[in-house]
């Protein structure tokens, strides 16, 4: 197998077949608007720490959830029954990519989700591209998740949750 290298001026990624067995397939590039819709075209995403160059990925396989089949307990009816929660979508989507990041560097977990992916999903969001599902207790943010949306599909990238359940409800809410 072959880790391709990515120039800053082509968009083109490899087949995701090629990937490594641990999903790398390319290093370099950068994390513009076209290059992050072209991979995530291809089924391929970003994923790397502050100090590394951009690695992209296609692990296979891959978790895909079907929003019909999507099971949900009895004790999270009975949350949903109290609605407890208030939903929004796309309100604060910062917010909410922050929180997913913060939540883990609180923890001293290093993160994906460095300034330069924070940055980058903020411009797709701000393209129509990026999109946030927030869950409010007592008018604060408890919870929420983002992603990419293509066609008909939405990439989950990430979650948080400073409230039982609160991402979990916000999971739902995308069913």
């Amino acid at each position: 197998m072959t880790i391709y290298h990515l120039s800053e001026e082509n968009n083109l990624f490899p087949d995701p077949n090629l990937a490594e067995p641990d999903g790398l397939i390319a290093v370099g590039g950068d994390l513009s608007t076209k290059r992050l819709v072209a991979a995530y075209k291809a089924g391929i995403f970003p994923w790397f720490n502050s100090n590394d160059p951009v690695l992209w990925w296609s692990p296979d396989p891959r978790l895909v959830l079907f929003p019909n089949e999507i099971k949900i307990s009895k004790s999270t009816k009975k949350i949903l029954k109290k609605q407890m929660f208030n939903i929004t979508v796309d309100t604060v989507f910062k917010q909410v990519i922050t929180k997913c990041s913060k939540i883990r560097t609180d923890r001293n977990i290093e993160t994906w989700l460095n300034r330069k992916m924070i940055d980058a999903y903020c411009r797709l969001y701000r393209k129509g591209l990026a999109h946030s599902v927030e869950v409010w207790y007592e008018n604060e943010l408890a919870g929420g998740l983002y992603g990419i949306v293509l066609g008909r599909s939405f990439f989950g990238e990430s979650m948080f949750s400073t409230k039982s359940n609160a991402s979990k409800i916000a999971l739902i809410y995308l069913s």
